[in-house]
C-alpha cells in the first residue's frame, strides 16, 4: 500500500504547506488499512471500510505532535482516504462530560450564535498578533447547525478567512453518547469539502457506541453535562475549543506534485521535514 502524507490539524492557527522530500527520519506511526474493525478509544468503534486508512489513539497523537500540535489526550482515532490523491482526513476526539441533554434542540438560533462565534474570534485575534499569527475573521456558516434526533449528530460548519485572504473551513459533528461525545472533524481544503463530505458520511454511517455507551442507554444517576447543544457547537464550556477550535484552518495546496503536510506553527518546519520522512516510510498492519 502506497504511504501518504496528512495535512496537520490546525487550532486556531494560522498554518503552512510545506512540499515533501525531506530526508530527515521522524516518528513512524502504523496504518491499519479497511477493510478492519477499528476501536476508538474504549467507548466507540469504525467498521473501517475498503480504501480508507486508520491511525489509532497513539499514533494518531504521534502524528500530530510531530505537525506541531499539543494532543490533550482526548483523541481516539484519526482516518483518511487510502488514495494519494485524497488529502483530506478526520480526526475522532472523545470528551467524557457527561450526558449532553438535547432539549435545546428546537432553540438553536443560529444568527444569535454566528454573531457570538465572529465576536469571540475577533478579540482572540489579539493573542494571534502577539504570536505573529494572521488573524482569523469569520465570514459565515459553511453549513448551518442541524440537529438529527435519530442519531443524535449535531452538524455545522463555519466558513472564515484570514488576513492574507486564504478561506478556511471546519466541518464539525459531535455525536453524542451516554456518557460524554464524540468529535469528528473534517479537514481538507474549503474548495474540496463537498467533495470529501461524502467520505465522512460514509465513515459516521459505520460509527458505533458500544454497549452500554448509547445515547439512549442513559440512566437515572449518570453524570450530565453542565451545558447543552448551544454551548457545545461554542467549544462545550472552552473543552472542544481547546483542541480543535472553531477551524480547522488549511495552508495552500501544493499546485502540483501531490502532497502537502500542514504545521500549525510558523517557524516549525524543522519537526514538519521529519514527519514527511517518517509517514512515506511507515508499514501498515492487519487489524
Amino acid at each position: 500500500m502506497r504511504m501518504r502524507a496528512l495535512r496537520g490539524l490546525a487550532v486556531l492557527l494560522f498554518v503552512l504547506a510545506v512540499p515533501l522530500g525531506a530526508q530527515e527520519q521522524g516518528p513512524r506511526v502504523n496504518w491499519v488499512p479497511g477493510p478492519a474493525k477499528v476501536d476508538l478509544g474504549k467507548v466507540a468503534q469504525l467498521d473501517l471500510a475498503e480504501g480508507y486508512v486508520f491511525l489509532d489513539a497513539k499514533d494518531a497523537r504521534t502524528l500530530l505532535e510531530a505537525a506541531g500540535n499539543t494532543p490533550d489526550g482526548s483523541e481516539v482515532g484519526l482516518v483518511s482516504a487510502a488514495a494519494e490523491d485524497q488529502n483530506w482526513f478526520v480526526i475522532f476526539d472523545y470528551s467524557e462530560v457527561g450526558y449532553v441533554s438535547d432539549s435545546e434542540k428546537d432553540k438553536i438560533d443560529a444568527d444569535a450564535l454566528l454573531k457570538g462565534i465572529k465576536e469571540g474570534t475577533e478579540e482572540s485575534n489579539a493573542v494571534r498578533k502577539e504570536k505573529g499569527i494572521p488573524g482569523l475573521h469569520v465570514v459565515g456558516w459553511q453549513q448551518r447547525p442541524s440537529y438529527d434526533s435519530a442519531t443524535h449528530n449535531l452538524t455545522w460548519a463555519i466558513l472564515a478567512k484570514d488576513d492574507t485572504g486564504d478561506r478556511v473551513v471546519n466541518f464539525n459533528v459531535r455525536i453524542l453518547g451516554r456518557r460524554g461525545y464524540m468529535s469528528a472533524t473534517l479537514v481538507d481544503d474549503p474548495s474540496k469539502i463537498a467533495a470529501a463530505r461524502p467520505h465522512l458520511d460514509r465513515i459516521l454511517a459505520d460509527f458505533s457506541y458500544k454497549s452500554g455507551n448509547r445515547y439512549a442507554e442513559f440512566r437515572s444517576g449518570d453524570k450530565v453535562a453542565e451545558y447543552g447543544l448551544v454551548a457545545l457547537m461554542a467549544g462545550g464550556a472552552g473543552a472542544a475549543a481547546a483542541k480543535t477550535g472553531l477551524f480547522a484552518a488549511l495552508g495552500k495546496m501544493l499546485a502540483k506534485g501531490g502532497k502537502a503536510v500542514v504545521l500549525l506553527v510558523a517557524g516549525a518546519i524543522a519537526g514538519l521535514r521529519k514527519l514527511v520522512k517518517s509517514v512515506f516510510g511507515n508499514d501498515t498492519r492487519a487489524a
